[in-house]
């Protein structure tokens, strides 16, 4: 009778893990009321009570009247791209590394080689990724952007990110305590166990619900860690592969880019120009001639037959 005890006790955390992933009030409810069912031997009546009090603890203080304060604490991974044209790249890579360190952070990857100016000179290019302190965002892009001469021409392009994972840790952090829960109601369910099959299959459990609870875990880690360390990735050029060659005052390379630039718009407003055409000009012309073709085939199919029908005049 123990034995099937100990079965049925299993069963129900078995029946928990699966509602972990329902992180809703109702699906806390639901849970509470399964685990009230349990023999004695597992106390957990009020196990659904005291989630659901935690939940509600952790989603915000909450007044007499049941409402939910505004104070959440907001994780946003914030994260950032420059590319800039400098004079020298490999010399502003080290920069952006001592900046780094200064500001509390560090180097994630660099590298540095070589292209081809238009004079076939070799010039360096860098490219670089670093983390800092998300508050120090701002302040490390204003010293990145100063590295350029002229930030008007130099920097080639700018783009700042923002991911609000507030939900996502919130969710992860109420399926860990799900979890957690569990694991120490089967421990205390293994101290009761008195054959070695009861305790095999409790240890299979606990096996499970470890994996799951470390995976949770680093999910969790990743997500304020990024939060906490926004990423900055650089990319340099020299700026001298940049400057089109130059003839007393006559920049061919200039005017051989510009007028490479109207090739390619040109090429796009006729590849437009045939796109409308197939999609819309055409359907919409086949819908109102199609009809009109139809009709007047069959008139004059129609008067054809009636002609030949006609008898020949006698002459």
């Amino acid at each position: 009778m123990r034995n099937s005890k100990i079965l049925m006790i299993v069963l129900s955390t078995t029946i928990l893990l699966a509602s972990c992933a329902m992180v809703a009030r109702g699906a806390n409810e639901d849970m509470a009321a399964e685990m009230a069912r349990l023999p004695a031997e597992a106390p957990m009546a009020d196990y659904g009570e005291k989630m659901m009090a935690e939940e509600s603890i952790s989603g915000g203080e909450f007044d007499e009247s049941g409402a939910g304060s505004a104070s959440i604490e907001r994780i946003v991974i914030k994260n950032a791209n420059l590319s800039i044209a400098v004079a020298d790249p490999v010399a502003s890579m080290g920069n952006i590394s001592q900046m780094a360190e200064e500001m509390g952070g560090y180097i994630v990857s660099s590298n540095t080689y070589k292209t081809t100016s238009y004079s076939g000179k070799e010039l360096p290019t860098a490219s670089i990724t670093i983390r800092v302190p998300a508050e120090k965002l701002d302040e490390a892009l204003v010293r990145v952007k100063a590295m350029v001469e002229d930030q008007k021409l130099d920097i080639l392009s700018e783009d700042v990110t923002g991911q609000d994972v507030t939900s996502e840790v919130n969710d992860l952090e109420s399926r860990l305590r799900n979890l957690q829960a569990a694991e120490t109601q089967l421990l205390e369910i293994m101290d009761n166990a008195d054959t070695t099959e009861d305790v095999i299959n409790i240890f299979r459990e606990l096996t499970a619900i470890r994996e799951e609870i470390e995976v949770i875990q680093g999910q969790i880690k990743y997500y304020r860690e990024s939060a906490s360390l926004s990423a900055i990735s650089v990319y340099l050029q020299a700026k001298e592969a940049l400057e089109p060659i130059s003839v007393a005052g006559w920049k061919p390379g200039l005017q051989a880019q510009k007028a490479l630039q109207a090739l390619v718009k040109g090429g796009q407003y006729l590849v437009d120009i045939l796109i409308w055409l197939v999609l819309f000009a055409l359907p919409f012309l086949a819908v109102i001639f199609l009809p009109i073709y139809l009709i007047v085939k069959a008139v004059r199919k129609r008067k054809q037959k009636s002609e030949s029908t006609k008898p020949e005049k006698k002459q």
